[in-house]
């Protein structure tokens, strides 16, 4: 407990007690002084308020309570302004940085990959339209090749039947020009086998010349 000078200068005597017994008489030099704790007790005479208020509550003590208070919170706030509320602030905006440079960096990473995206796609589309025309000029040369061939082929085929009409129309002369003598020839030899004589030849081709008017 604490107790300044002042207190104890201004502090109340103790009202005077009788003497214990075997105790010795006042202003005996063998006596024991007014505050010193009793060797059979360890109670200080006069070291305690019997009965008085418990010091912090006591308006005796409110001038220095109140000093010490704005002391302390002087104290506190000085430590608040030069240590904890820096270093906060700081921390505060190293993740303020922190996070602004990573917003900065995901829309730069978002714009690559949208330019990435619409290239792609334009390069898809051009590569469609390529692909597409290769297409149609294959399919073009293809039919015009189709159409060539077959062009070539009818025009062979043209020319091999009419040089088959050609040689038909030959052998069929040519076997015209025979039919005449092969049925002299064999009218003779019947007219031979059935009278046992032969006839004459201007007989004979009069005789088929007749037979070819008829037919």
């Amino acid at each position: 407990m604490f107790v300044t000078s002042a207190y104890a200068q201004t502090a109340p005597a103790a009202p005077e007690t009788p003497a214990a017994p075997g105790a010795a008489p006042a202003g005996d030099p063998h006596a024991a002084p007014a505050g010193e704790v009793h060797t059979e007790t360890g109670v200080a005479h006069g070291g305690e308020h019997g009965g008085g208020t418990f010091p912090p509550f006591d308006a005796t003590y409110f001038p220095s309570q109140i000093l010490w208070l704005v002391i302390t919170f002087g104290l506190f706030y000085l430590l608040m302004k030069k240590v904890i509320v820096p270093r906060v602030g700081g921390i505060l905006e190293h993740r303020h940085d922190r996070i602004a440079q990573d917003l900065d960096e995901a829309s730069r990473l978002k714009s690559e990959a949208d330019a990435a995206v619409e290239t792609y796609e334009r390069e898809l589309a051009a590569a469609r339209s390529k692909a597409h025309t290769i297409a149609e000029t294959a399919r073009e040369a293809a039919k015009g090749k189709a159409a060539a061939d077959r062009a070539a082929i009818e025009t062979e085929l043209a020319q091999k039947l009419s040089v088959a009409e050609t040689r038909i129309g030959e052998i069929k002369t040519q076997a015209f020009a025979q039919v005449g003598q092969i049925a002299e020839e064999t009218a003779s030899a019947i007219i031979d086998q059935l009278i046992g004589a032969k006839a004459s030849g201007d007989d004979i081709k009069a005789a088929v010349a007749a037979a070819k008017t008829e037919a």
